[in-house]
C-alpha cells in the first residue's frame, strides 16, 4: 500500500467523493509523478482557471507526506488567506482519505488551522505543513517542498513596484529550501510582464524569464487547434459566452495562459498604428518623409531625471506631424548614463540627446525643466555647439496635472487613429505604460508624460531659420520667386 501511485491515490479519493476523475487530472497526475520520478525539482504548472489544478497540488502534497511522513512543506499564496485555504484542503485529504487517516496526530496542537504536523519518525522544528503569504516573514523556516499556489495575482502584479516587490520575495524562498528540495508554481498570468513568461518580449521587465530553468506544463482551456481540454465541462456554447462575459483580455490571460494585462486600461493600445518605416532626408525635395509621406512639423520632449535604478526615467520622445494632421512616433530613448570618471551623468545625457536630435534632424527640443531639469539647458546648448546640431532649447516648466496632460494629448488622436509609432518604440516601456496607464494610478508613466509633451508642442513648421552661420535643416523657408502676368497692379 505504501507504494500508491499518485494517479491511483486520485483516483481513489475522487471515489470516495463520489466523483469521477477527469482526463484532465489524470494528466496532471502522471506529469507530477513522472517529475518526482525523474528527480525534477523546478516545476511549473499553468492551466487554465477553475480546472482544479489547486485541488491537484493538494491531493500532490498529501501523497508526498504518505509517501514519506518526515517531509516539510510551505505553502506560499499571494496573502495568508490563499495559503491558508491550501493547507486546509491538505488537511481535510489526509483525515478522510483511507490511506493517509493514520498521519493524523493524537495531540490537538499538532492539528492547527494554517499549520499541522502529521506523525513522522524524526523531531524536526518545522511543521509538516505549513502556510504562508507571500509578504509574511519566512526567515528560520525550512521546507523540502515548497508550493507557490497563485502568488501571481491582480494584487500583486498590477504594477511594477508590486511585480518586482513579488520577484524579490519569491526569490528569498531559495533561502529556505532544502538542497535537494522541490519548488512547485501553479497558477495563471495575471500580466503582460507575468513571472510565468516562457520567453520575454523586447520591452519586458525582464531580460530573461523568471523561470526559465522550470520543467513547465502549460494547460490551456483550447489547445492550438482549439480543441477544448475538457470538453465534458465546457461546451462551445459555455466558452463563446464566458468570453463574451469576462472580456477578450480577461479570457485569453485566464484561460488560454497568454501573458496579458486583464484589466484593461483607460487608452486603447490597439488604436495604435504600427509602422516600420526609418526617417528618411529626401535632398532633392528638402524633406523628411517617411512611408512616402512628407512630414510638415516636428517636435521633441526630452523629461530629465537622475533617480537610482527603479525611479522615474529620463525620456527623450521624438514625434513627426505630416500635412494631414497625423502623427509620427518616430523614436523614443529611455537613458542610462553609466558612472564614469571623465564625464557625469548630467553630460552623458545630454550628449546623447544631442546626437539623437542630429540623427532625426529636429530644429527645436523642449526640456522639462521642473526640479533639476532647470540645470540643464546650458548644458544641452553648449553640447549642441559642440556637435555642431542645428536646434535651440525651449525650456518648460510643467504646471498641470500628469494625469490632464497624457488624456488629453492621446485621447483624440487615438480615437481617430491617426497616431502612428515606430515598431521600435513599441519594444520599450511605452507599450505597457499605454496599456495599463489610468488616471490615479501610481505606476511609471514617463514614457507617457514625455511622448504626451512631443505631441503637445506647437508644431515647428516650415519657415524656421536656423542661427547665423549654422546649417539650415529640412525646415527652411522656400526662396521667393516672381512670375511674370498680364495683369497690371
Amino acid at each position: 500500500m505504501s507504494r500508491l501511485s499518485f494517479k491511483k491515490f486520485v483516483a481513489l479519493w475522487n471515489v470516495q467523493q463520489n466523483q469521477e476523475t477527469p482526463h484532465l487530472h489524470f494528466r496532471i497526475a502522471r506529469w507530477l509523478e513522472r517529475m518526482h520520478q525523474t528527480n525534477q525539482n523546478r516545476l511549473l504548472l499553468m492551466a487554465f482557471r477553475a480546472c482544479g489544478k489547486s485541488t491537484m497540488v493538494g491531493l500532490y502534497a498529501a501523497w508526498r507526506l504518505y509517501r514519506n511522513p518526515n517531509l516539510r512543506i510551505l505553502v506560499v499564496s499571494a496573502d495568508d488567506l490563499l495559503a491558508g485555504k491550501m493547507v486546509r484542503n491538505i488537511k481535510r485529504i489526509i483525515e478522510r482519505n483511507i490511506v493517509t487517516q493514520h498521519l493524523r496526530p493524537k495531540s490537538a496542537d499538532q492539528w492547527g488551522a494554517d499549520r499541522f504536523t502529521v506523525l513522522r519518525d524524526q523531531e524536526l522544528r518545522d511543521p509538516s505543513v505549513l502556510a504562508r503569504g507571500i509578504t509574511a516573514n519566512m526567515t528560520g523556516s525550512r521546507a523540502d517542498l515548497i508550493i507557490c499556489d497563485d502568488v501571481e495575482v491582480p494584487n500583486t502584479a498590477d504594477s511594477r513596484e508590486k511585480r518586482q516587490n513579488l520577484r524579490d520575495r519569491l526569490a528569498e524562498t531559495d533561502f529556505i529550501l532544502m538542497p535537494d528540495g522541490m519548488k512547485l508554481f501553479a497558477g495563471t498570468p495575471h500580466s503582460y510582464h507575468s513571472i510565468y513568461t516562457r520567453s520575454p518580449a523586447a520591452d519586458h521587465e525582464d531580460e530573461a524569464a523568471f523561470l526559465q530553468d522550470y520543467v513547465r506544463l502549460e494547460l490551456p482551456l483550447l489547445d492550438q487547434n482549439g480543441e477544448c481540454l475538457w470538453p465534458e465541462r465546457y461546451a462551445p456554447q459555455m466558452i463563446e459566452q464566458m468570453r463574451r462575459s469576462v472580456g477578450p483580455n480577461m479570457f485569453a490571460s485566464q484561460m488560454l495562459l497568454q501573458p496579458i494585462n486583464i484589466r484593461n486600461g483607460r487608452l486603447d493600445a490597439s488604436l495604435l498604428r504600427i509602422y516600420h518605416s526609418d526617417i528618411a532626408y529626401v535632398k532633392e525635395l528638402n524633406r523628411l518623409e517617411i512611408d512616402n509621406i512628407p512630414m510638415r512639423s516636428a517636435a521633441a520632449w526630452w523629461d530629465p531625471a537622475f533617480g537610482l535604478e527603479g525611479g522615474d526615467r529620463s525620456v527623450l520622445a521624438i514625434a513627426y506631424q505630416d500635412e494631414s494632421g497625423h502623427y509620427w512616433l518616430q523614436h523614443l530613448a529611455v537613458l542610462k548614463p553609466q558612472k564614469l570618471d571623465h564625464v557625469d551623468m548630467a553630460a552623458q545625457q545630454c550628449q546623447e540627446v544631442a546626437r539623437l536630435l542630429k540623427t532625426f534632424m529636429i530644429p527645436s527640443v523642449a526640456l522639462e525643466i521642473n526640479g533639476l531639469g532647470r540645470f540643464l539647458p546650458g548644458i544641452l546648448r553648449k553640447e549642441l555647439m559642440r556637435h555642431n546640431v542645428s536646434c535651440s532649447v525651449l525650456e518648460i516648466s510643467s504646471r498641470r496635472p500628469k494625469d490632464l496632460r497624457i488624456m488629453e494629448a492621446f485621447d483624440v488622436l487615438l480615437a481617430s487613429e491617426r497616431l502612428h509609432v515606430h515598431r521600435d518604440v513599441m519594444a520599450t516601456p511605452f507599450a505597457t505604460e499605454l496599456s495599463e496607464w489610468r488616471p490615479g494610478s501610481k505606476g511609471h508613466d514617463d514614457c507617457l508624460d514625455a511622448v504626451a509633451g512631443a505631441l503637445s508642442l506647437q508644431p515647428v513648421r516650415i519657415g524656421y531659420a536656423a542661427p547665423p552661420g549654422r546649417r539650415q535643416g529640412w525646415t527652411k523657408g522656400h526662396a521667393p520667386s516672381q512670375a511674370e502676368t498680364d495683369f497690371k497692379v
